[in-house]
């Protein structure tokens, strides 16, 4: 049985800024950025980050984003850019973040993003990730100083993290993510997580994937507590596999997306069709999520929204 996402979670849990400590989720990256000012600051600061070093004058005003994990950590640190790329053709920004409308203009897509329209804007700063953007960095730059994360998705946090310094808010960040870690903790007590495996599978048009403990949502489910096996992941931390594969959905707990919703247009269809001898079926603990925040929704926001979902789905 399917057990359909229920759609009115818990409001954001308030975060604390008392302690600063390390997410234990996933790794971040070995690329460090500490801005030498405060955001409250006037005067310059610099930031190292993946494609060097960056010299920025001050705080940013005009910030453009050109990859999703960045967007979720200006939306926890409430700072508003006034551009950002779209995951998809016509997309939008994603709804969890509820971003003031109007106030975010839309440049191109994330794969593909508009330099005439990131320039139209007069941005003070633009960030992006290597992993995506490398071979237009220069590019960037001569338009505003430019900050690159190493990654996307994967080290989450180095993202956050880079964000976060690039806009002069290392410490509030730190405290964003420590009080993260604090209510993962405590939701893997409440949902008894310890020794329950977990299968987080997101169904495509062609394929599946699983995703393992250092993707973004499985690092979420792994600082709850939750076991999502160590082996077989790919550098992503994914594996891609056929329809026919589906017995390798072998946790206790089965968390899935359907992007789109429509079951026909992904293998949705074919692999419910196939998997009803796995024991997570057979004892209803299979349950749907949103695509937008497990998969899309990089960050400290879109963290706390799975927290949200977890409670929500097996507190019940």
């Amino acid at each position: 049985m399917i057990t359909k996402r229920i759609r009115n979670v818990a409001a954001l849990t308030a975060l604390s800024l008392a302690s600063i400590v390390a997410l234990s989720g996933c790794a971040s990256s070995a690329t460090t950025a500490t801005p030498t000012s405060s955001a409250n600051d006037s005067a310059p600061y610099t930031v190292e980050h993946a494609m060097g070093t960056t010299k920025i004058d001050g705080k940013p005003e005009r910030i453009v984003v050109i990859d999703s994990p960045h967007l979720d950590a200006l939306a926890a640190l409430d700072i508003v850019p006034v551009g950002a790329t779209e995951s998809g053709a016509s997309q939008g920004f994603p709804e969890y973040l509820d971003l003031p409308e109007g106030e975010t203009t839309s440049v191109g897509l994330t794969m593909e993003p508009s330099m005439d329209e990131i320039a139209n804007l007069k941005p003070d700063l633009i960030i992006g990730a290597k992993v995506r953007h490398e071979a237009i960095y220069d590019e960037l730059s001569n338009i505003a100083p430019t900050v690159f994360s190493e990654d996307s998705g994967t080290n989450w946090q180095e993202q956050a993290r880079i964000t976060a310094a690039a806009v002069g808010e290392s410490e509030k960040m730190e405290g964003l993510i420590s009080a993260l870690d604090e209510r993962a903790a405590k939701v893997g007590e409440e949902v008894d997580a310890k020794n329950t495996s977990v299968s987080i599978v997101r169904f495509r048009p062609d394929n599946f994937r699983l995703y393992g403990p250092d993707s973004f949502s499985g690092s979420i489910l792994k600082s709850v507590g939750f076991d999502l096996g160590s082996e077989g992941w790919n550098e992503y931390s994914m594996k891609e596999l056929s329809p026919e594969q589906y017995e390798q959905i072998d946790g206790d707990l089965v968390f899935f997306t359907n992007p789109g919703g429509d079951p026909k247009a992904t293998t949705m269809e074919k692999v419910t069709g196939l998997w009803t001898s796995l024991d997570s079926v057979k004892n209803s603990k299979v349950h749907e999520v949103a695509d937008e925040t497990w998969m899309v929704g990089i960050g400290v926001v879109g963290a706390n929204k799975i927290l949200d979902d977890v409670e929500t789905i097996l507190s019940n």
